[in-house]
């Protein structure tokens, strides 16, 4: 749960919408909270509250670490939006991959019920969410093989 906590952590900046903080601001959408050095930030945090997560310290960083730097990564493959403050605070410039293949998705919930957020959902399938299961059994499948799970 931690994990899937991180992943989606850094999309708590659309809350800045309503406190006035524009999209292109370094605390705006995908600005900061999108960046390694938040990850990184979240990996300490985690490290620091190991005991609870039951979890070894370096598993909890370096989980926690990837799970949040995953989101920001994912974002530059997107084809919307300003692009992502990856290296934030060293530069505030917004950065997208080489390859936009996931459709943006719209920022309310209506328009995420409508056929555009079909069409976004469809993409993030076959882009995130399949490749993504496809890892998890692998690495499941490996795991078994050596008779270890390697989760506390």
């Amino acid at each position: 749960m931690a994990g899937v906590l991180a992943s989606v952590l850094p999309d708590a900046d659309v809350l800045g919408f309503r406190l006035g903080v524009a999209y292109s601001a370094e605390f705006g959408h995908r600005g900061a909270s999108h960046s390694l050095a938040f990850a990184l930030l979240l990996g300490v945090v985690a490290a620091a509250l190991a005991n609870r997560l039951d979890a070894r310290r370096g598993v909890a960083f370096a989980y926690i670490a990837v799970s949040a730097a995953s989101h920001g990564l994912l974002d530059m493959l997107t084809n919307g939006g300003y692009g992502v403050a990856l290296w934030w605070p060293f530069s505030a410039e917004r950065l997208f991959a080489p390859w936009q293949v996931i459709k943006v998705s719209p920022l309310s919930i209506r328009r995420l019920a409508s056929a555009r957020g079909l069409e976004v959902l469809e993409s993030e399938l076959r882009w995130v969410w399949l490749p993504a299961a496809a890892m998890c059994a692998v690495l499941i499948v490996a795991s078994r093989r050596r008779g270890e799970i390697g989760i506390k």
